[in-house]
């Protein structure tokens, strides 16, 4: 049905509509001058607050393989610390440290507000971590490259002295009455890895040798160890540097028929049962939850607060601490919920 047109209105009715109009555009004016000094100011504070939506956007760049147990633990804890602070977290890894530079270039062109790496190879890194730093990005680093982290220009660093934990297992050995030690290193050229035998070997006082796997496959590491036990059936212990290695070399231990002990730097649920039960002598914990959540929950701080911990010239450590029989109960329920 067709509605009456309306009566055409009169010419004050035309000059008082006019004025209207002229007072709600200069409201309105009015109001897209305040939103855009309001922008302006909380601008400035989402410079330290993130992107949109006043959310950082982090992104954590490890060199860790797919599905190492350990990394996820690592992540577990980036992630609460992203839940908690309302971060937008990106979380990337690759074992091949090219791969591991390039991961932080996409970080850089993705516009983060922050990054976290691990400096396994610090050199590969430098470049990278220049490019971030040029851009206005804070760099952390976690994990890996205590001793370069500095140089490489990263604002702070999370995990553990490898040197000092290699020096503590090395003095429990000789506690235990070890005389030939085997530390098997699964990544060549980590300096992480390579710093925690050479701690091992400086303070243990019987023998000890490298050997050198490749950790990315586990039936040829474990062959690996058992022929190095056959033909050396002196070796009393064998040190590892992952929880999943030293499982192996358990296996590798009774294949070769050899009566070694097995020890092992890091921690997961799997090897909290190896512990309490005695197939796996003691653990050393770097913690590497408590490094994902303190390197993510850093960069918040330092954007929203100018906050920097260790005042940007000592690490944060977060191990050793040794897990043995005696005290496996007290992180077997957070192991199980994992996040030990």
């Amino acid at each position: 049905m067709n509605s009456p047109l309306p009566a055409p209105p009169s010419r004050r009715s035309d000059r008082s509509r006019a004025s209207a109009r002229l007072t709600v555009l200069a409201a309105a004016c009015c109001l897209l001058l305040a939103g855009c000094s309001g922008d302006a100011s909380s601008g400035s504070d989402g410079d330290g607050a993130g992107g949109s939506g006043g959310r950082l956007k982090v992104t954590l760049v490890t060199h860790g393989a797919e599905g190492d147990a350990f990394w996820e633990l690592v992540r577990k804890g980036a992630e609460a610390a992203a839940a908690k602070d309302d971060v937008d977290l990106t979380y990337a890894s690759d074992a091949d440290a090219t791969g591991q530079a390039e991961l932080v270039r996409d970080a850089i062109r993705d516009g983060a507000d922050g990054i976290a790496v691990t400096l396994a190879k610090p050199q590969a890194m430098k470049s990278p971590v220049a490019a971030a730093k040029a851009a206005g990005i804070p760099v952390v680093g976690l994990n890996s490259g205590i001793d370069a982290w500095q140089s490489a220009g990263l604002m702070e660093y999370f995990g553990q002295d490898e040197s000092v934990a290699g020096r503590a297992v090395g003095a429990k050995l000789d506690g235990l009455g070890a005389k030939h030690t085997l530390c098997v290193i699964h990544e060549r050229g980590n300096i992480a890895l390579e710093a925690r035998c050479a701690g091992v070997k400086k303070t243990f006082s019987g023998e000890t040798e490298m050997l050198y796997v490749d950790g990315t496959n586990m039936d040829a590491m474990s062959a690996t160890v058992t022929a190095r036990l056959q033909r050396e059936p002196d070796i009393d212990e064998v040190i590892t540097n992952g929880a999943q290695f030293a499982l192996a070399a358990v296996k590798a231990a009774g294949k070769a028929g050899s009566k070694a002990k097995v020890a092992t730097f890091d921690l997961n649920k799997d090897l909290v049962g190896a512990v309490r039960d005695g197939s796996v002598q003691f653990a050393v914990d770097q913690q590497p939850y408590l490094q994902g959540y303190l390197a993510v929950d850093a960069l918040w701080l330092y954007k929203t607060n100018g906050n920097i911990s260790g005042g940007g010239v000592a690490p944060v450590l977060t191990g050793p601490a040794f897990v043995t029989k005696t005290n496996v109960a007290d992180v077997a329920r957070f192991a199980s919920d994992g996040t030990r």
